[in-house]
């Protein structure tokens, strides 16, 4: 037998390619809960796309998938029911969501850059505490803010619904978790050397480094905010200052005895997620930079 026959012994041996590409392909079972999920998810927005086409009459009376002739005649009786107090209720939503979601986000940068690169006594109980209200459910909070509010003669008022929503749990551990991670310490030590103000080093140093995260907590206090409806519920009684989430629920309990305004309900359903998708596509764009910056300068 000649030495070139011999099979070294360190030598790798590579594996078959049907193996490998067994090794490369995805599990069936995964990708079918994948596409059950994706289903159970998109299912409802599909109704009300189809349902939204429909006139009063088709939408009980015609298949369920089955698209309509309407869509115009009911954005032209939403926008003329009650002189357009549907698009008032959307700007107030847009109000709510927007200025409070950018309230929220800025007092998560400087409290969550504050948990992260300060060291002060009580710093891990406060944090511990933060924690405990992320868990916390809503309903629980909703009465003690109701009367906090009614305390200081707020109920009622957009104020009432947009206090609350400025100080996030969620959105402070978030920042402090990305600042933690994305803020060198080294550089803020080199900062102070030089001379450079707290503020100053948050402001020039940390905030650039950490605006795709703060972008996270702006997209996910606007999106909680906006699907707000028990804190309006319990504080609002002028049905102008109303956001859109109880808007709609108010039309649909007068939809028990007027059926024609099911339609107007589902439109209005429809119109109102564009906003949070415009939303969703815009921030997307911001982390697609901000990712693609980071990787260039490192």
């Amino acid at each position: 037998m000649s030495a070139a026959t011999i099979a070294r012994p360190d030598a790798p041996t590579a594996p078959a390619p049907a193996a490998a590409q067994r090794s490369r392909r995805p599990g069936l079972v995964p990708t079918i809960v994948l596409l059950f999920g994706a289903a159970y998810c998109l299912l409802p927005v599909a109704w009300v796309l189809v349902a939204s086409t429909k006139s009063s009459r088709e939408l009980f009376s015609t298949f369920t998938f089955l698209p309509g002739t309407g869509f115009t005649q009911n954005i032209a009786d939403l926008t003329a029911y009650r002189d357009g107090v549907y698009w008032k209720w959307m700007l107030n939503s847009l109000f709510y969501a927007g200025f409070g979601a950018l309230l929220s986000t800025a007092v998560s940068a400087v409290s969550g850059y504050a948990l992260a690169k300060y060291r002060f006594p009580g710093r891990e109980s406060i944090f511990n505490v933060l924690l405990t209200g992320v868990l916390m459910p809503p309903v629980i909070l909703a009465i003690p803010t109701y009367l906090l509010m009614a305390k200081a003669n707020l109920a009622d008022s957009y104020l009432s619904v947009l206090l609350p929503s400025v100080l996030s749990p969620y959105g402070i551990y978030l920042a402090r978790i990305y600042a933690s991670a994305a803020v060198p310490d080294d550089v803020i030590e080199a900062a102070r050397m030089d001379g450079a103000s707290e503020w100053g080093i948050f402001q020039r140093i940390a905030l650039p480094v950490m605006v795709p995260g703060l972008v996270t907590v702006f997209l996910f206090q606007f999106v909680a905010v906006w699907n707000n409806f028990l804190l309006p519920f319990i504080m609002l009684g002028d049905d102008n200052k109303f956001p859109v989430t109880l808007g709609l629920y108010t039309l649909l309990q007068q939809g028990n005895s007027a059926p024609a305004l099911y339609t107007l309900v589902i439109t209005g359903a429809l119109l109102a997620i564009v906003p949070l998708i415009a939303l969703f596509l815009v921030v997307q764009r911001f982390w697609s930079l901000d990712l693609l910056s980071g990787a260039v300068k490192s």
